[in-house]
């Protein structure tokens, strides 16, 4: 899969994995133009399902799937009642979809109920760490539970978790943020533990989990300026360009967005 500036073979399962986002390849330039032509034939057959599509991240994906001539399907609790913390809305919600192409759980939430991350363990509210498992970790488990539908069994696919750095327990130097913190670590797992199910059934499909990075969205305005942020537009459209290079080799996986491999 493409890592930054490393580029692997031009196309795998009618994906380009030729370019990388904002960067031309000027090599081997009669390829670069068949790649082009694969990619957009790809576009044309496939369909997505963006759960969380009111969200900063998940309407960006959604308009940047749209304008390259996928079919996208959304769901949101704002517009269509989904509820990803409840089994009942969510099996009600996904009954008869798919298979879909790509499936992306753009789900989740840094406060709930106004409860913000910790500072420290010493500010723990039992309350609000259950809040972060059923929206952070329980929900988008429940939405796994029908991958096996959304997803078909005989031709390439990916199902993509929305995770984030701060859940990576090897990468954790600085402490704090521990609901969301543990919240995320536990999705991970989840993700994790799908794959491994998934894939005795659906051999050519991908469940991973992404961390976009911080966007400029509601989910982090408060928690701007202590790392570099970009626009949703931007985060999908590198997002996007990671999904195109996933394979089967790649499930169970945990990446960032540029292609890179974050530490469990």
């Amino acid at each position: 899969m493409c890592h930054g500036a490393n580029y692997s073979r031009c196309a795998v399962n009618g994906k380009c994995r030729f370019e990388s986002l904002g960067r031309d390849v000027h090599i081997f330039g009669t390829m670069k133009v068949v790649c082009r032509a694969i990619r957009s034939s790809w576009a044309l057959m496939e369909t997505v399902l963006i759960l969380g599509a009111s969200g900063g991240i998940g309407s960006a994906l959604a308009a940047g799937y749209g304008a390259r001539g996928a079919r996208v399907e959304t769901l949101s609790r704002s517009v269509d009642g989904f509820d990803v913390t409840d089994a009942a809305s969510v099996a009600r919600h996904l009954e008869g979809r798919g298979p879909y192409a790509r499936v992306v759980v753009a789900t989740g939430a840094l406060e709930i109920g106004g409860a913000g991350p910790e500072k420290t363990i010493k500010g723990l509210d039992p309350a609000a760490m259950m809040d972060q498992f059923a929206l952070n970790a329980v929900g988008p488990a429940l939405v796994l539970a029908h991958a096996h539908r959304l997803l078909d069994r005989d031709a390439p696919g990916v199902f993509a978790v929305l995770s984030a750095r701060v859940g990576s327990i090897g990468d954790n130097r600085i402490g704090g943020w521990i609901s969301y913190r543990s919240a995320k670590a536990a999705v991970n797992q989840v993700v994790r533990t799908a794959s491994v199910e998934l894939a005795r059934t659906h051999r050519r499909a991908a469940v991973v989990a992404l961390h976009p990075g911080t966007v400029k969205t509601a989910f982090t305005e408060k928690y701007l300026g202590r790392h570099p942020a970009v626009e949703p537009g931007q985060a999908a459209a590198e997002l996007i360009a990671v999904l195109d290079g996933l394979g089967p080799e790649q499930t169970g996986g945990f990446f960032d967005y540029s292609g890179a491999e974050v530490p469990w």
